[in-house]
């Protein structure tokens, strides 16, 4: 079956634009002139793969974004014309898998598409009316714990000694990394590649923001653990020896 595109862009040739490039390669295409309509559209209908513009009427692409990514793991591009690294941080760290700034380069944003499609097959999340259909050593294996930290990759959750703690996509994703490498330093330049995919300076930025915000949620919901700062290289994780 064809995987589903979930497209929104106020500006109308660009929407045509991109569905007819997508359609041609096969995919099936909805498309949005506002980021709500996408949203709400997503509510009782979920698609493969979103693409955002960031500027339209209502809410923004980021808040969109934010919003998709609360509820899903669904892969998700923006889409801009604002070129500062601020903005580009401020897309991925709220969950964005890939930022590109306008006049899209077709080329690449059909590679983006393939790559993250592929990676999202490769890696599914399980929905929740198959849940019963993974035994429970299936579903053991998708829990990791780390001191008093527990992840379960299944369902996305992450507590503290029980208590449950809200992350961002990546937030989720950069933890989830750092506790299966547990036993090492993993370089910022790793992250990149493994987490986000992207391997440039601006890129690194945002990889530091995302763990100074995943630092500060572990400091307020009382855990022992903590990110520690290699550097020159990257990051590890480590217990504070009150905790230990």
């Amino acid at each position: 079956m064809a995987e589903l595109i979930y497209l929104a862009d106020d500006d109308g040739i660009m929407r045509k634009y991109l569905q007819q490039l997508f359609e041609r390669e096969g995919y099936v295409v909805e498309s949005f002139s506002t980021g709500d309509d996408l949203f709400a559209t997503f509510q009782h209908k979920p698609c493969d793969i979103v693409i955002l513009d960031i500027i339209m009427p209502g809410n923004s692409g980021f808040t969109v974004c934010a919003m998709l990514k609360q509820t899903s793991h669904v892969p998700l591009i923006l889409l801009s014309t604002k070129d500062k690294d601020d903005d580009y941080i401020m897309g991925i760290t709220l969950g964005a898998d890939v930022y590109l700034t306008k006049p899209v380069n077709p080329a690449k944003l059909l590679l983006h598409v393939k790559v993250l499609l592929a990676k999202s097959k490769a890696n599914p999340i399980v929905a929740p009316n198959n849940q019963h259909a993974h035994t429970q050593a299936q579903e053991q294996s998708n829990i990791y714990k780390y001191a008093d930290i527990t992840i379960n990759k299944s369902k996305i959750t992450a507590d503290c000694n029980g208590a449950a703690i809200n992350f961002t996509h990546n937030e989720f994703n950069l933890l989830l990394y750092l506790i299966t490498n547990q036993d090492r330093a993993i370089s910022r330049e790793e992250l990149l590649r493994e987490v986000w995919g992207y391997d440039n300076i601006v890129e690194s930025r945002a990889t530091d923001d995302t763990a100074k915000r995943l630092r500060k949620k572990l400091l307020q919901a009382g855990s022992g653990v903590t990110i520690g700062t290699v550097w020159g290289f990257g990051f590890r994780l480590d217990v504070k020896k009150s905790n230990i």
